[in-house]
């Protein structure tokens, strides 16, 4: 594949190859919700029209994070850098079908019998980005709703809730289960009574939605961890129903708009996110066995 000669991709930083691990210990069985794996490149050509081109980061340095943070099971998600492609992500999967699960982007031409494959190879979710998108995606994304539900799927979403009309009502209509990525991608300045993060809230209380209590560096006013100012929002969510709530590294962080951090140190907030260790084990082993089926 080629790249249009007057557009200019930018390449990502590599995630800190020195993790560390964090100040608290996790309890068995402990999951990572997102991840991402990458490369190589001649395996596994990325789509020219994407936002970055991402540095190789492989299964095997994806699993030695793991065991340096102390978790047992991972969820790699389809990147968007692979468009509907998900043949490196479901292929990371086969390698450890007990412990990693996949959520993967298909769009309205996949067929069931593709559908019910890729479940058979850890699939457990769809992945829809509409942070910049129209009518036409909307409606798409009830489409494949619909075609998943019978599964046990759930839809994961990547939107920024302040921007999105009429969320309550949109995702409370869908027949499966909504995951929203990154605490609701949402400017954190906005605060937490924003109008679309309190419909957020409400889906949660009512049993409809979850919550990944990751990507803070992509919400976040400050350029170092511990983003202190995404604590309240991170606590809020909690609050609205800490059995809809999991946590995600986002390694290796494409496109982020900091400095890139040090894995050790995003496991750290959670310990000021969820101070108590019966929370801290429902968001990290118990939550997640329930959303992916292990």
């Amino acid at each position: 594949m080629t790249e249009a000669p007057d557009r200019h991709i930018p390449f990502c930083e590599a995630a800190d190859p020195a993790p560390y691990a964090p100040g608290i210990a996790l309890p068995p069985l402990a999951c990572d919700c997102h991840a991402h794996v990458f490369g190589p490149l001649a395996d596994w050509p990325l789509v020219p029209d994407r936002l970055y081109t991402p540095p190789d980061a492989s299964l095997n340095s994806y699993q030695d994070l793991l065991q340096t943070l102390g978790f047992e099971r991972g969820v790699i998600v389809q990147p968007s850098v692979y468009g509907t492609d998900n043949r490196a992500t479901l292929c990371a999967v086969a390698e450890q079908p007990d412990s990693l699960r996949a959520v993967v982007v298909v769009d309205g031409t996949a067929q069931d019998d593709q559908l019910l494959a890729m479940h058979a190879q850890g699939a457990r979710g769809v992945r829809a980005n509409l942070l910049f998108s129209g009518d036409q995606a909307i409606e798409d994304v009830r489409r494949i709703a619909e075609r998943i539900a019978p599964l046990g799927w759930h839809l994961q979403v990547l939107l920024d809730v302040s921007t999105f009309p009429d969320l309550y009502d949109f995702f409370n209509s869908l027949p499966v289960q909504t995951v929203f990525d990154h605490m609701g991608h949402f400017p954190v300045g906005k605060g937490v009574k924003e109008p679309g993060f309190q419909a957020l809230l409400a889906l949660m209380q009512d049993g409809k939605a979850w919550a990944k209590l990751s990507g803070a560096y992509r919400i976040t006013e400050q350029q170092t961890p511990p983003y202190d100012d995404v604590t309240p929002i991170a606590r809020a969510l909690i609050a609205a129903n800490p059995d809809q709530v999991v946590f995600g590294t986002d390694w290796p962080h494409p496109h982020i708009p900091v400095p890139m951090p040090n894995d050790g140190a995003l496991l750290d907030q959670l310990q000021d996110w969820a101070p108590e260790t019966q929370q801290r084990k429902a968001i990290l082993s118990d939550n997640p066995a329930r959303l992916y089926g292990f």
